[in-house]
């Protein structure tokens, strides 16, 4: 009785997760990983319910149409031509997917020689491109997100979009690819730090995962 119970349990999960193209994927740490910089309940509510509501209504907003069938690059090369439901969820699904990897409670990892080199080139220093970092982030008015990128030449540069979009989106000015995102959004903040984002934007160097950035740095330029 016991493993028909566990096995309709389980049919029930594998049912719940089939509906919709895009998955929300596990986060690679506990809640509570990086205390400290970022609290567990934050990172719960965060995970749990901004971030799978975005995937949610994604798979909803693209129900029946062509969206539903292409990929998310597809779908944001093209978001001027969709409806803000798509642009707002695809960008919110893409956005939280990224930024959960390129956080870690993993100590001083560091960018590979490579990255480090790219960095200094573009911004003179890491402190400098700290700075321009956290600057893009603290000057967004209101909700979104600041970026370190790839551009079509190959060359990083830092930007900042508005609510959910970024680079990859047809929208924005500076197109690239993104290797390295801050959402300021005060869901991502406001428990631990309320008001002071620039309190965030200063913890957040000290749990950022470098080997996940340069990996995505040397994806993308292999690709130019």
């Amino acid at each position: 009785m016991k493993i028909m119970k566990i096995a309709a349990l389980s049919a029930v999960f594998a049912a719940q997760f089939a509906f919709g193209q895009f998955k929300q994927t596990a986060l690679p740490y506990a809640y509570n990983a990086l205390e400290g910089n970022i609290d567990a309940q934050t990172m719960e509510i965060h995970y749990s319910k901004h971030a799978a509501a975005y995937v949610s209504n994604l798979n909803k907003a693209i129900a029946g149409t062509p969206q539903e069938k292409q990929t998310l690059f597809q779908i944001m090369s093209n978001v001027s031509k969709l409806p803000p439901a798509v642009r707002n969820n695809a960008g919110g699904h893409y956005n939280h997917e990224l930024f959960w990897t390129v956080l870690t409670p993993e100590k001083n990892t560091q960018p590979s020689a490579k990255l480090a080199k790219a960095i200094n080139d573009a911004f003179g220093s890491m402190e400098a491109f700290k700075e321009k970092m956290s600057k893009a982030g603290a000057d967004r008015f209101g909700s979104g997100w600041a970026w370190l990128s790839v551009d079509k030449s190959g060359k990083l540069f830092v930007s900042s979009t508005p609510n959910q979009d970024n680079p990859l989106m047809d929208v924005v000015e500076e197109k690239g690819t993104p290797i390295f995102g801050i959402d300021v959004w005060e869901h991502a903040y406001y428990l631990k730090y309320q008001n002071k984002r620039a309190d965030y934007l200063t913890a957040i160097w000290n749990v950022t995962n470098w080997k996940e950035i340069s990996r995505r740095y040397e994806e993308a330029i292999s690709k130019k």
